[in-house]
């Protein structure tokens, strides 16, 4: 039995009544036993457990337990690094914090996430210059121009006003939010390589150069650091891209192998 099987377990679902025997496959293991493998599977990979319900969306407490797990794993190494090893004693902890919830929003993205569309701010309208024709009339139709027979249409003063407008944001279409998926290959991770597709003369994918197979855009490094930025001003952005931003990677690589361990744990439970 692997992560991805125990989803559906989160979910309400009917009761299956059957008379088949009990086996001891992992696909005929009882609701209980379910129950008692994630259990125990949180109790030997807390990180890695809380990690991944974190990233499926089924507990927002999840999430929180796998950010302060991986917060004080970082608190034991940030040491090694210089620029955070100089931190105050009561920013250190809210820096590694920030950039521990990064490395998680990172690590749970993929070609199905959105996030907020940078150009409207999130709200779905901007607001825009709009040009309207407005008229007024100079006078009030006289007695003579009746006679005349003249119209109202030639007392009229036409003129171009410039309004600002909330009008629908183009980005995002007024949804407040943008999908994550490469542009390219729109989540698919592989693309057409024009080059082999015009020596082979047929349509040949490979990985997406973009997204590098990912499917998805991972979030900028710029962000974190901007984040930091907010917090302290110790760390300046070379020294960010020199020895804070390797750190930063390996924190996001950690959910990835604590995941990976959280899926051993439970294989063999369910042996």
């Amino acid at each position: 039995m692997n992560l991805e099987n125990t989803v559906k377990y989160h979910f309400a679902k009917s009761t299956l009544i059957s008379d088949s025997p009990r086996s001891t496959a992992s696909d005929s293991l009882t609701g209980t036993d379910i129950m008692a493998a994630m259990g125990m599977t949180q109790e030997r990979a807390a990180m890695g457990y809380s990690a991944f319900l974190g990233k499926m969306g089924i507990s927002q407490n999840d999430r929180e337990r796998a950010i302060e797990l991986l917060a004080e794993y970082a608190l034991t190494k940030c040491d090694k690094v210089a620029a955070l090893r100089k931190l105050g004693s009561s920013a250190k902890p809210l820096v590694i914090y920030q950039l521990a919830t990064f490395a998680f929003e990172d690590y749970s993205r993929s070609a199905a996430s959105t996030k907020k569309c940078d150009c409207c701010d999130g709200e779905g309208f901007i607001e825009a210059d709009v040009f309207a024709m407005k008229s007024h009339y100079t006078m009030k139709l006289p007695q003579w121009a009746k006679d005349l027979k003249q119209s109202p249409g030639d007392f009229e003063v036409k003129r171009q006003v410039k309004e600002v407008a909330r009008i629908l944001c183009s980005a995002c279409k007024g949804k407040k939010v943008i999908s994550c998926a490469c542009n390219d290959c729109r989540g698919r991770g592989k693309a057409v390589n024009q080059e082999l597709t015009e020596e082979q003369g047929v349509p040949v994918l490979s990985d997406c150069k973009r997204c590098g197979g990912r499917g998805y855009e991972r979030i900028p490094s710029t962000e974190a650091y901007a984040a930091v930025c907010q917090i302290t001003d110790a760390i300046t952005l070379d020294t960010w891209k020199k020895s804070v931003k390797p750190f930063y990677d390996q924190l996001i690589s950690k959910f990835d192998m604590e995941e990976a361990w959280a899926e051993s744990q439970l294989r063999a439970i369910t042996r």
